[in-house]
């Protein structure tokens, strides 16, 4: 068949298949280009030109090679996409700031929408969206064959606006509509407090670009607050998302040697191995990591250099399994591809993709009785938890805070363990000795 190109045409075809030929880096080193990968150019150009001549309607040549894009990039991962310029302000706003939404991390898990954690504080945590909710409909719209990006963009959107979600959950017999307020959605990162005196709850939501730096100053904090601490808990519970230089820098903060995390992919630049430095500040005492399903990511690099390196007791639930590194690549007019370029291990070699770390101490979390969930009396909600224990002294302020201290740990078997353990690790320090 004759091709014959225009010049705006002929110029799009050629960045196509050079992006084919270079790879996503672009760099000075050529592939060789094989005579099956040539055909299967060949064939996609005289697929194009057939379309352009002869579908019913007139298309436009970019919108098809868009398409084409998409799916070439959707067939390799569920975490690999390519971003418009518009895509990738949003995914920007991620790591830094705040941004109007519901609060949610998702990902599509054996081809559904699927909430891996809700963020706390945020209107999809306080609505009752569980790690695993299946997301079959967004307004009404199935989500089937939707990419994260197209499901982002429809779950943000302006403060107050609604956005109603259909969700499969297990244990429920059919699926149920949950009414969502977007709001605006802090980028926070930490929030920390003390029980008994001297044991630390540093709780860390997920990892964005200032984490480390927050962590370091809650420590700071804490230490100048407690004094000596007996222990601490890292609870890491429903963290989703992070920067992979972030988790490096908190796990380095609790280590003083050994190896944090390894990566290994196919291009030798994504070969790395990053190692704890002694920084004379590192925390002492003993410390519990407490995860969950919903621990995903980067939380799972920070558990499992905390595990393998001996420095933490890690108790919970299995955590959620993301083992993959995406790279971020700009392109010229705004768009990004992210790619995923590595698979990261822990200290020991454990590859976490679709396994996720395994506790050292299997605590799953207990919830109040529920009754049986429909579609009109679906959720229980913060106020429905059993156990609130009225004050005792309303103006007593050490008395109404022990009070809070023990409504907390009612409602949280696993964080009551986690406590319990570091308050009797001397006990059992002794006990071993003798």
């Amino acid at each position: 068949m004759n091709i014959r190109f225009s010049n705006k045409r002929t110029i799009i075809l050629l960045v196509f298949f050079m992006l084919l030929i270079l790879g996503p880096y672009g760099d000075s080193r050529v592939s060789a280009i094989d005579r099956g990968t040539y055909k299967s150019l060949k064939t996609f150009s005289d697929v194009l030109d057939i379309v352009e001549k002869n579908y019913v309607d007139p298309v436009e040549t970019e919108k098809l090679l868009q398409g084409a894009i998409d799916g070439m990039i959707k067939s390799l991962d569920p975490h690999s996409t390519f971003m418009t310029a518009e895509m990738y302000k949003e995914l920007e706003t991620g790591t830094r700031g705040s941004f109007d939404g519901i609060g949610t991390e998702i990902d599509i898990l054996k081809g559904i929408l699927t909430v891996v954690s809700p963020i706390e504080d945020t209107p999809a945590h306080n609505a009752g969206i569980k790690p695993g909710d299946q997301i079959i409909k967004i307004d009404g719209k199935p989500t089937n064959d939707i990419t994260i990006m197209d499901a982002v963009k429809q779950l943000r959107g302006p403060k107050n606006t609604k956005v109603t979600l259909t969700i499969l959950r297990e244990g429920l017999a059919k699926p149920i509509d949950i009414v969502i307020t977007r709001g605006t959605i802090p980028i926070r990162s930490i929030k920390w407090k003390i029980y008994d005196g001297n044991i630390a709850h540093i709780r860390l939501f997920q990892f964005h670009e200032k984490t480390s730096g927050d962590l370091k100053k809650a420590l700071r904090e804490i230490e100048t607050k407690a004094g000596p601490l007996k222990g601490i808990v890292l609870d890491m519970r429903n963290n989703p998302v992070g920067l992979l230089n972030q988790s490096i820098e908190v796990s380095d903060a609790f280590l003083k040697s050994g190896v944090i995390v390894s990566t290994r992919g196919r291009a030798k630049g994504m070969e790395s191995v990053a190692e704890a430095r002694d920084d004379g500040d590192e925390p002492a005492c003993p410390m519990v990591a407490l995860v969950n399903e919903g621990t995903a990511s980067a939380a799972e690099i920070v558990s499992g250099a905390l595990q393998d390196n001996g420095r933490a007791v890690v108790i919970g639930t299995q955590t959620f399994g993301k083992g993959s590194v995406q790279t971020v690549i700009p392109l010229e007019d705004g768009a990004a591809l992210k790619l995923t370029t590595a698979k990261y291990y822990t200290p020991k070699g454990r590859s976490i993709q679709a396994e996720g770390i395994t506790p050292d101490i299997v605590v799953k979390l207990i919830r109040p009785a529920e009754e049986k969930e429909d579609a009109d009396n679906h959720l229980l909600r913060e106020k429905d938890l059993k156990g609130h224990i009225k004050s005792a002294q309303e103006n007593d302020i050490k008395a109404d805070e022990a009070k809070k201290d023990k409504d907390n740990l009612d409602q949280d078997n696993q964080l009551k363990n986690a406590i319990d353990i570091l308050k009797s690790w001397d006990i059992l320090k002794k006990n071993m000795k003798g």
